[in-house]
């Protein structure tokens, strides 16, 4: 008809469910429903997130529960023995996600770690240097910063491959630790032992409790601070109109952080000793939960995080956009060598010393390992400290489970994490395979 406007053409792109698997739930979810409705949607399309994880680590606490003798794995003494195990592969991987998030990766972290830790032990040693523990700590850690950054520094300034750098840095680091270990009076081997003050605090990161009361009320203000913040944050965002989600979804997390801190200060707080009373919160999981969120406060919600992910998803891209490519990334390896630092100290505490017959090696597997089960991918940009955490339960379990059953031999233990390894990359590589091929569908 003459005069009348054209019809325009329906757009065949704006499918039922399009924006929801395109965006992000808390983008498109109004109420829980829809919120649900639209994970749901990245769910179908590839966008798994921490999903897979869980259900393997439910899926192995089921086996283990039930093929484990007499059922103690999920006994109060068990549990806690599993949280420690885990301690140092969860601290470990999550160093190893600043290097995974740039697309890079780091093979030095296991003697880096170690010489942080070597310092720190035979500094307190009361017979030789005899310093206070606080500082023997900084100044086994500095070490570990230091030479994460002088690896990063070459691999960026020099344009090196990370892999070729850190392959060296790790047998670098691994002379030194073992010089490390000869300056003091316990050649090869100095320990934890004795009546000092400063042995005891660093042998008490790991086997260290916290008194049940205490571990309660620390529990309590835990809950509390970050019930609030989540709450404070959410709510702040849905009046000023951007991103946020649901009310409901926001009581959901609220009551998750609170029956996780329940379960473990409550297994954590029954008495484990066959004779006596040992109970209590172990030092070692604070120490941990400090890790994880000072770095998820650093990767989430800081300008440098952001930068993080931004090199590791398209670094050309990032150059452009104007970002200091070399200096994040210089960063970036030199919080790597720092957090294993943190994690070798544990394992330090652990075995009530240092020694020679540390596995180097075989624990910067473990790190890759548990970062990529827990959801870190190896193609850059995409990773949490939470996956560190996730992945090294994972891999704890496992081990766990197997010496429970009287499998202690370390190839059964290769065999099986090697497996849940290639399920994870084999995750990993499906799930953007299958984004990639949506966001062409929807070009």
């Amino acid at each position: 008809m003459e005069g009348a406007a054209p019809e325009e053409a329906p757009d065949l792109t704006a499918a039922p469910g399009a924006a929801e698997a395109e965006l992000p739930p808390g983008v498109v979810a109004q109420s829980l429903g829809q919120y649900v409705r639209a994970y749901t949607a990245r769910i179908r399309s590839g966008e798994s997130g921490v999903l897979p994880v869980i259900l393997a680590m439910f899926a192995i606490m089921l086996v283990f529960t039930i093929i484990s003798p007499n059922h103690v794995f999920l006994s109060a003494g068990n549990l806690v023995n599993l949280f420690q195990q885990a301690a140092v592969f969860m601290v470990l991987a999550m160093a190893e996600g600043f290097a995974l998030i740039l697309g890079e990766i780091d093979l030095s972290v296991g003697f880096v770690g170690a010489c942080g830790a070597a310092i720190a032990v035979q500094l307190i040693q009361p017979i030789t240097t005899n310093w206070h523990w606080v500082p023997a700590i900084l100044a086994g850690l500095l070490f570990c910063a230091v030479f994460g950054l002088i690896q990063g520094t070459l691999i960026t300034r020099l344009r090196l491959p990370s892999f070729i750098v850190t392959l060296a840095g790790f047998l670098i680091a691994n002379g030194i630790f073992l010089k490390i270990l000869l300056l003091g009076p316990f050649s090869g081997y100095p320990n934890l032992a004795g009546q000092s003050d400063n042995l005891h605090v660093i042998y008490n990161l790991m086997w260290g409790t916290i008194d049940p009361t205490t571990s309660w009320i620390g529990a309590g203000v835990v809950v509390i601070g970050l019930g609030l913040v989540t709450w404070l944050s959410d709510s702040r965002r849905r009046r000023s109109g951007l991103v946020a989600p649901p009310a409901s979804l926001s009581l959901i997390k609220i009551g998750l952080i609170a029956v996780v801190a329940i379960v473990v200060v409550g297994i954590s707080n029954t008495n484990r000793a066959n004779l006596g009373t040992l109970e209590g919160v172990p030092w070692m999981i604070p120490i941990v939960l400090a890790v994880l969120g000072v770095w998820t406060v650093v990767l989430s919600r800081t300008k440098f995080g952001r930068y993080m992910y931004a090199i590791g998803g398209n670094p050309e891209a990032a150059r452009r956009a104007g970002i200091n490519v070399a200096l994040i990334r210089t960063v970036g390896f030199g919080l790597c060598s720092f957090t294993a630092g943190v994690a070798i100290m544990l394992y330090a505490s652990l075995l009530g010393g240092m020694s020679n017959n540390l596995q180097g090696g075989q624990y910067v597997l473990y790190a890759v390992a548990a970062a990529v089960i827990g959801g870190t991918s190896l193609f850059g940009g995409r990773g949490k400290p939470l996956h560190g955490v996730l992945g090294g339960l994972v891999i704890a379990a496992i081990y766990n489970g197997l010496y429970l059953q009287g499998i202690s031999s370390v190839e059964w233990q290769y065999i099986v994490t090697g497996l849940v390894l290639l399920a994870a990359i084999v995750i990993d590589a499906v799930s953007r395979r299958g984004a990639a091929s949506g966001s062409v569908t929807r070009t």
